[in-house]
């Protein structure tokens, strides 16, 4: 077999990689697939994938993952990404080497990467050597030199010290032409293989090594980790909620918000950021403050961004027990170029009396909305009140407490000209 070359960034040369996500990482422990592990503010695989797409050298990422955590995948890749058009999502098969035979058929471009979900922290100098050597019509494999002295060992004991000249560990991404790949699967596929390169040599296909890094290690053991936390913690995920471009921004839009959670035992009661001083707190995955839900809510719903549930879904382990405040903050962050005319909140409660933290509350809220408003709004620009039901419905009962707020969103004012 021979592969097509292409020096060019036009379609002849296109490049798609393989993010192979369908595994569950046993050796991880617990019931969460390895790659849905939250580290430096978001899952796993994600810091993968942003890594390919901030590439200018790829023109698709595919992502294989199991069949039920697909939508799971979907919608955590477009609450960080947006609805990036270069993302493909594929279902996986019962071994890795099925997955990525799938995501190979999902793809047109004539060449194509394969890189394991769990190793995020993978270089452009690497995808960039790769997808270069690609173009020249190779099949590549990341690998660095094995340094350590190797021994074979049986029943515990040593039974010969091997020579490490020529021993290389291998990493990923690994690639060829697309057709290359496929042929290959499909001549041998039947086989249990670790890696693409191996069947590449099983094809009779030459495969250049291209440096490998220790960096671009594979998350495997807890520790692991820990240790890609050290090293994506000053390039932390965040989340890209951005308005819908799809209406006037010339015209003010309203949304109406409401959260509601039962007391519970052994929580605080946060309420607009504050502690009450209440024997009962709310229930929630995070610190449960119906009051900012609420807030939140009503500028996702202005803004035509869904509601707080989809953004900060309570399925992601980085939002247990947040300050919902930084909620806030990430929603103000994505309503430009709307501003914020004003914010009208209302809270249901029986108990505890309210009343004498409302100034505080409302104090909190406009710290983490000023910045926005310009400093245009300020007193003006929240209202908070609280009533009760007249001990009619669940909070009557003093079950739980319930908020509703409305928000104003107004076009940004033309700036003078010169």
């Amino acid at each position: 077999m021979t592969q097509t070359s292409s020096t060019s960034d036009d379609s002849a040369g296109r490049i798609a990689v393989v993010i192979a996500a369908a595994g569950m990482g046993r050796r991880m422990g617990g019931a969460v697939p390895k790659q849905f592990h939250t580290i430096a503010g978001g899952p796993l695989f994600l810091h993968t994938i942003r890594a390919f797409l901030a590439s200018r050298h790829i023109f698709e990422v595919i992502i294989v993952t199991a069949a039920d955590h697909l939508e799971t995948t979907r919608t955590l890749c477009e609450k960080y990404f947006g609805e990036d058009s270069r993302l493909k999502f594929v279902v996986g098969g019962t071994r890795r080497q099925d997955s990525v035979f799938n995501g190979l058929k999902a793809t047109s471009a004539p060449f194509t990467l394969v890189h394991d979900a769990a190793r995020p922290l993978v270089s452009e100098r690497i995808i960039a050597d790769c997808c270069h050597a690609l173009r020249l019509g190779k099949a590549v494999l990341t690998a660095i030199p094995v340094v350590d002295t190797i021994k074979r060992v049986a029943d515990g004991m040593v039974t010969a010290t091997i020579d490490r000249t020529g021993l290389y560990r291998a990493q990923t991404p690994q690639g060829a032409a697309t057709m290359v790949l496929i042929g290959a699967f499909q001549r041998f596929g039947q086989k249990n293989i670790t890696d693409e390169s191996s069947l590449l040599e099983l094809a009779g296909i030459p495969v250049e090594i291209i440096p490998g890094d220790e960096k671009n290690f594979k998350v495997t053991l807890p520790e692991d980790l820990a240790r890609a936390e050290e090293r994506l913690r000053d390039n932390p995920l965040e989340i890209k909620l951005r308005p819908s471009t799809s209406f006037n921004t010339t015209l003010p839009r309203i949304g109406h918000g409401f959260d509601a959670h039962r007391f519970a035992r052994g929580r605080d009661l946060i309420l607009g950021g504050v502690k009450i001083p209440w024997p009962l707190g709310l229930d929630g995955h995070s610190d449960a403050d119906v009051i900012t839900h609420a807030v939140c809510d009503a500028l996702l719903g202005a803004s035509a961004q869904g509601d707080i549930g989809r953004a900060f879904p309570d399925s992601d382990n980085q939002y247990r027990g947040i300050n919902s405040l930084i909620l806030l903050e990430r929603v103000m962050q994505s309503l430009a170029p709307l501003l914020i005319g004003n914010i009208d909140i209302t809270v249901i409660c029986q108990a505890p009396k309210l009343s004498p933290f409302l100034v505080e509350m409302r104090q909190n809220l406009l710290i983490d909305t000023r910045f926005f408003a310009d400093q245009i709004h300020t007193a003006e620009c929240i209202n908070i009140k609280a009533t009760t039901e007249e001990k009619m419905g669940y909070t009557g009962r003093g079950e739980g407490i319930s908020c509703h707020a409305v928000a104003l969103l107004v076009p940004a004012p033309q700036q003078p000209r010169d």
